[in-house]
């Protein structure tokens, strides 16, 4: 399980990282390099338009890959996904800029982060499903938030990277070539995940789907026709955790420095510094959904975003680097409280023969409701204020009692004990 849920986290870093890096190139530079007749927040909000298709993306590849693992098994998926992933972004370090180009800069942009996304689309499901499908029932939370570490290690690459050249370059050769650094890391960082997934196992429950026959002839088809309600309640549910985590790493990064004037490598170890901390809090977070249920911790999460979001405005605004950094971290510990848990979650609420469609699918339509246009609105309502933006609270705190009542009207998938202690009776026999 170890070695399992390390390929997981690995390859969900990796994937993450060429999603991250993105983001932040959006905040900070993309803007005037490829929408350079735009006015400054025009161009922001271009930028952020090409990021948001990369969500937009998401449920395609979802599908796309879903399909692949329903029928195929969930391990050809970490392969095809991290493959498609790491050359565009590799593809987007090559771009030249509108002054070379003209308008096929933007427009080849939009495609290679489309193509991000399909990738990004696929990687979740696959990897979620690698340790969910091994783990042991009473410790199935625990081993499938391997993944869900995999995106606080993306940022911080992708971050940290970043900010080491903001610091270390002027800002000429930042937005000359320094940019283009972390896109093409991306390269080295695929070959990598790509030899340490080559000796993965296929998991059981699909292996014991394909010896019966009972694989998924359509497995698109059968969650439309039998199982929408639940997809369109676990994107409502998880919308929140989109809104909230990107208006902290990507809103908040142009916010700070456009409209406060706070330095971008402020910024960006303010937020890292919360990510970090979220990212470690990750598996104790899991711990307790496997003790106490997934469905408490998710409606826990979500409360708290709603109670959060106001006091997080206001301490941005101050521009005072500690008290934005608590800002950040509360957020995202209250994101965290559920997205440790949804690894487990999502994939218990769906039947192994459509599971990595419908999870996947579920889960990156929440990326198009809550990830991909909240830079543009949270933008647009935060521009032209002197006080703080707190249209931009109100609308995550709309986001997140909207996701709250999504969580109500799922059901608990907690398992229960007698199939937990049958679980690890088998563990001890197969040790022995």
């Amino acid at each position: 399980m170890l070695r399992l849920a390390t390929a997981s986290l690995v390859g969900t870093a990796i994937e993450f990282f060429d999603f991250f890096v993105y983001g932040t190139a959006a905040a900070l530079v993309l803007g005037p390099l490829f929408f350079p007749t735009f006015s400054p927040l025009a161009g922001t909000l271009a930028a952020f338009g090409t990021f948001a298709i990369g969500f937009v993306a998401r449920p395609l590849g979802s599908v796309l890959f879903g399909h692949v693992g329903d029928r195929y098994g969930r391990r050809p998926v970490l392969f095809a996904s991290l493959l498609l992933t790491g050359c565009a972004t590799v593809a987007v370090g090559c771009v030249p800029t509108y002054e070379t180009l003209g308008i096929a800069a933007p427009l080849l942009l939009l495609t290679l982060r489309f193509l991000q996304g399909l990738g990004l689309g696929g990687e979740w499901g696959g990897a979620v499903l690698l340790t969910a499908e091994h783990a042991p029932a009473n410790r199935r939370a625990l081993w499938a938030s391997f993944p869900q570490i995999g995106p606080a290690v993306g940022f911080l690459l992708a971050n940290g990277v970043m900010l080491a050249l903001t610091a270390g370059l002027s800002d000429a050769d930042f937005r000359s070539w320094g940019w283009r650094v972390p896109f093409w890391a991306a390269g080295v960082l695929a070959a990598a995940g790509l030899l340490l997934r080559s000796s993965l196992a296929e998991t059981p429950q699909f292996e014991e789907l394909s010896a019966s026959g009972r694989r998924a002839s359509a497995p698109l088809a059968e969650i439309v026709r039998d199982h929408w309600r639940l997809v369109l309640l676990t994107a409502g549910a998880l919308a929140v955790g989109y809104a909230v985590f990107y208006t902290v790493s990507t809103w908040a990064l142009a916010y700070g420095t456009e409209q406060l004037g706070v330095s971008s490598t402020v910024m960006l170890t303010c937020v890292m510094a919360a990510v970090a901390i979220k990212g470690a809090a990750t598996p104790f977070m899991a711990l307790l959904a496997d003790r106490w249920g997934r469905r408490p911790m998710c409606l826990a999460g979500c409360a708290a975003s709603a109670l959060w979001m106001f006091p997080m405005v206001a301490l941005l605004h101050t521009a005072e680097p500690f008290l934005m950094f608590l800002g950040f971290l509360g957020s995202l510990l209250a994101f965290i409280t559920m997205f440790a848990v949804i690894a487990a979650y999502l994939p218990e609420l769906y039947e192994p023969r459509v599971r990595c469609t419908g999870a996947a699918v579920g889960y990156n339509l929440a990326g198009v409701l809550g990830g991909a246009l909240t830079p543009i609105v949270a933008t647009t309502l935060s521009d032209g204020g002197s006080g703080p933006p707190w249209g931009v609270a109100a609308y995550l705190t709309v986001v997140a009692l909207i996701s709250l009542g999504c969580f109500a009207l799922l059901p608990e998938t907690l398992p229960d004990r007698s199939e937990a202690a049958e679980a690890a009776e088998a563990a001890e026999a197969a040790t022995a």
